[in-house]
């Protein structure tokens, strides 16, 4: 073989070792966290089905005039740091950050956040983040 050969089937075989293994896992993380990879639902739990009761936000909105409040509960306990709900986000119908609710495990007994809204209507998204259970998506129609 010469020598050219062998060095470059070398070094195509040393990133082949360090490609392949990641491609490998990144397919075996798709299959286990379910089709969204970033965030669970309801309908798609993937490796966290038995957490949804505790896990999934619960949104009750109420409307007077033009001034919305959403009310967020995540019905999860709070153990310290240990295990908590560590914020609820709100997004808009286009996924936009409208606000955040961040919670201190040593003084929050539960996840329960308020936020008011003027003007809005349409779709909102509200994500529950737990510290070893991920991120959970619910949304509702204003």
């Amino acid at each position: 073989m010469e020598r050219r050969n062998f060095i470059g089937l070398s070094i195509a075989g040393f990133g082949l070792g360090i490609v392949a293994p990641t491609l490998a896992l990144a397919t075996s993380e798709k299959q286990v966290k379910g089709s969204s990879d970033i965030y669970y639902t309801k309908e798609d739990a993937g490796r966290w089905s038995a957490k949804v009761a505790t896990h999934l936000p619960n949104i009750d909105i109420k409307k007077t005039g033009e001034k919305t409040t959403v009310r967020v509960v995540t019905p999860h306990e709070m153990k310290g740091y240990e295990h908590y709900i560590v914020k609820h986000v709100l997004l808009d119908s286009n996924h936009k950050f409208l606000e955040e609710h961040l919670f201190d495990p040593t003084k929050d007994a539960t996840a329960i956040s308020t936020f008011t809204l003027q003007n809005y209507s349409g779709k909102l998204y509200v994500l529950s983040m737990c510290n070893k259970h991920d991120l959970w998506l619910n949304e509702v129609e204003v």
